[in-house]
């Protein structure tokens, strides 16, 4: 039942967050909310960048480079075709974690820099609230910026 449970919440913060992802395009990829706040296309390179990179506490390594974890939007341009394959990468990397992680796996800690020591559970938590309150960043961002 836990897998079936992780991966319908996997499942629903794909689906929540495709409202605010598919309305991204090339046109808008540099709005911002303010000029202190990121630019869409940086929010969202920083979701696929993050997904993936935080593959490696989870023992699956990644080639998706960091460009945006503790850096500042100054107009760097990203290409949103990489952006989205680096999205779909991280939703495929968790899917495969849920398939493949036993249920006692999921309470195995983890020395993070980010939160101490861990569990995976908490840790993959973490990566759905935050894709969802970046989703959202970019979601008033479409609507106000």
């Amino acid at each position: 039942m836990q897998k079936e449970l992780l991966a319908e919440m996997l499942v629903q913060n794909q689906f929540t967050n495709s409202f605010a992802f598919e309305k991204i395009t090339n046109e808008n990829l540099h709005k911002r909310l303010n000029e202190q706040a990121a630019s869409v296309g940086f929010i969202y390179r920083h979701i696929g960048e993050t997904m993936n990179l935080f593959g490696y506490f989870f023992g699956i390594p990644s080639e998706v480079p960091n460009t945006t974890m503790g850096q500042q939007d100054i107009g760097q341009d990203f290409d949103l075709e990489t952006s989205q394959t680096y999205v779909a990468k991280g939703y495929e990397m968790l899917k495969k974690l849920v398939e493949e992680t036993t249920d006692e796996d999921w309470l195995t800690e983890i020395d993070t820099p980010f939160f101490g020591k861990v569990s995976k559970i908490r840790l993959f938590s973490h990566v759905l609230f935050h894709n969802s309150h970046h989703g959202g960043q970019i979601s008033l961002t479409l609507s106000k910026g």
